[in-house]
């Protein structure tokens, strides 16, 4: 049965939940959903090209999003920056045609899907992360930028342990830990820039704007990471 409709079903349920939380919620499930049928069809976990991840990611950032917990104004705002994320994510990955093929041998193996599915946990965290950064530099509350950092360092424990289980893979598919590709590259940076982020917060006088910022920009990275090099340079990564 092509279940495609519940993954288009997302969008709509993303832009209605700019209103109503519930229905960002029920964006997620139908998206997790249409993944699980995927997985099941496939006999694989569906993490492979930007279909299947952007879709992972925006059920991710939906799923996540309940973790934050806030009064009604600033839960307002928060919700309406993660529903068009979750909604711009999710149209363009009714953009791009799934792949149905068979994996290659490389991809054949529990630690590529553990390392790219934490991959996409953690860019769900920095994902909220910026969104309350940028928040925090419209409004100014403590509590936001407190709420970022914590978002934030869940998704640098996750990235970090993805980089690990990526090197376990690359051992097992090439004899090699590192290859110096620029997915890897730009992976590197991200860690390090996340790296820097945590390391300048415990500085007297980094707190509030400079770190939000600091957190925001960083999301940018990350997406640049995973859509711009995939696109623009060749690398062992299809995802």
């Amino acid at each position: 049965m092509n279940l495609i409709w519940l993954a288009w079903a997302s969008v709509p349920l993303y832009l209605a939940g700019l209103f109503k939380r519930r229905l960002l919620f029920a964006g997620g499930l139908a998206q997790a959903a249409y993944l699980l049928a995927r997985g099941v069809m496939l006999g694989r976990i569906p993490l492979v090209g930007p279909h299947d991840t952007l879709i992972f990611l925006a059920a991710s950032l939906a799923g996540f999003s309940f973790l934050f917990h806030a009064a009604p104004e600033r839960e307002k705002a928060f919700r309406i920056l993660i529903g068009a994320m979750a909604a711009l994510f999710s149209f363009f990955a009714m953009l791009a045609p799934p792949f149905e093929g068979v994996l290659p041998p490389v991809l054949s193996t529990y630690w590529f899907e553990l390392h790219v599915g934490l991959s996409f946990f953690s860019y769900a965290f920095f994902g909220i992360g910026a969104a309350l950064g940028a928040i925090y530099l419209l409004r100014r509350e403590a509590a936001l930028e407190k709420s970022q950092y914590r978002f934030i360092l869940s998704g640098y424990l996750l990235f970090s342990v993805a980089m690990i289980a990526g090197g376990v893979w690359a051992y097992l598919a090439w004899g090699s830990y590192w290859l110096w590709t620029p997915k890897e590259l730009w992976t590197s940076i991200i860690w390090l820039y996340y790296s820097l982020y945590l390391h300048l917060r415990l500085r007297p006088g980094w707190h509030g704007k400079n770190t939000a910022l600091a957190g925001a920009i960083g999301f940018i990275l990350v997406l640049f990471t995973y859509l711009g090099v995939g696109l623009l340079m060749k690398s062992s990564h299809t995802f």
